[in-house]
């Protein structure tokens, strides 16, 4: 297992998941079509700051459609090396944004996304070895069908014990599990397999019936975890390791057009950052630094310097 302290040494970040086709309003109250998903956001945003020598890679399930193989021709043209399987009279799933003040919601068509099927075969994810990072969310579990996502945790224990680094992101939606009680189980099961956890502690609350950020962190470090970061909306984000516990104010955004891939681009910062060698408490900050930047651009996926 690697320490989330060597995470200096990562040379390939794979970003395991769903990504979708966006339907997404723009400044004009007209609609474009892009793709996004969770983790394919922070894929995207880690590519966009990707220091030399780091491999960004995307793993999931396309189709055979046309609207699968462009989504694939995105990927690639966005830096990202691509791990599709292609799952024959598949495709992908869709997505529609709405935004009022800043706040969206989604309406969602993913019933026969080939992603599901993302670990039906697990020999098709990417091979792991030491100095791999593995990025997986919720919702990467949630959508999985049968086995899936038992095969999936098999995966990442599989990663952890080459020496790679298992990050988790609860992600938690609960209208894509069939209830709540088993949402928390896989979650909690997932939790055990990661060695960095990055929850939000508004979706924590409502489920795990924690009362403070300080709540969920002890409770994935119970998991195995060696380091969660608690975010918090606008409140300072939470940083506990087994022996301590620090709290990280965030950046404010000037104005907030959409908050589509807020936690996303966070991930991505933090990463990065933590990639690049800078302690955590830097690495949490620039994470906020990049959230508070795409939170004031529309869609999921905001260009960034």
């Amino acid at each position: 297992m690697l320490s989330w302290q060597g995470l200096g040494r990562i040379r390939r970040c794979i970003s395991v998941g769903e990504c979708m086709v966006e339907i997404a309003p723009n400044p004009s109250g007209a609609y474009t079509l892009g793709f996004a998903g969770d983790t394919f956001n922070t894929a995207w945003y880690v590519a966009a700051r990707k220091a030399s020598g780091l491999e960004v890679c995307f793993a999931s399930a396309i189709g055979d459609d046309a609207a699968s193989q462009r989504l694939k021709a995105f990927v690639e043209s966005c830096g990202i090396t691509p791990a599709l399987q292609v799952v024959n009279g598949g495709s992908v799933g869709l997505y529609l944004i709405q935004t009022d003040n800043g706040e969206r919601s989604f309406s969602y068509w993913r019933g026969e996304a080939a992603a599901r099927r993302l670990a039906e075969d697990t020999s098709k994810l990417p091979a792991v070895v030491s100095t791999d990072l593995v990025f997986f969310s919720g919702i990467t579990l949630a959508i999985l069908l049968d086995q899936g996502r038992q095969n999936f945790l098999e995966y990442l224990n599989s990663a952890r014990e080459v020496g790679a680094c298992v990050v988790f992101d609860p992600n938690l939606r609960p209208r894509l599990w069939e209830d709540e009680a088993t949402m928390c189980d896989w979650i909690t099961e997932a939790a055990k397999v990661s060695d960095i956890v990055l929850p939000s502690f508004e979706d924590e609350g409502e489920h795990f019936g924690d009362e403070r950020p300080e709540d969920t962190g002890r409770r994935y470090l119970r998991q195995g975890a060696e380091l969660v970061v608690v975010k918090n909306g606008p409140e300072a984000v939470t940083v506990m390791r087994p022996l301590d516990t620090n709290h990280v104010a965030p950046t404010k955004a000037a104005t907030v057009v959409d908050t589509t891939a807020a936690g996303d681009s966070f991930n991505a910062g933090l990463l990065s950052s933590l990639i690049a060698g800078n302690a955590v408490e830097k690495a949490v900050a620039d994470g906020c630094a990049l959230s508070a930047t795409v939170i004031q651009g529309a869609g999921a996926l905001v260009p960034v310097e």
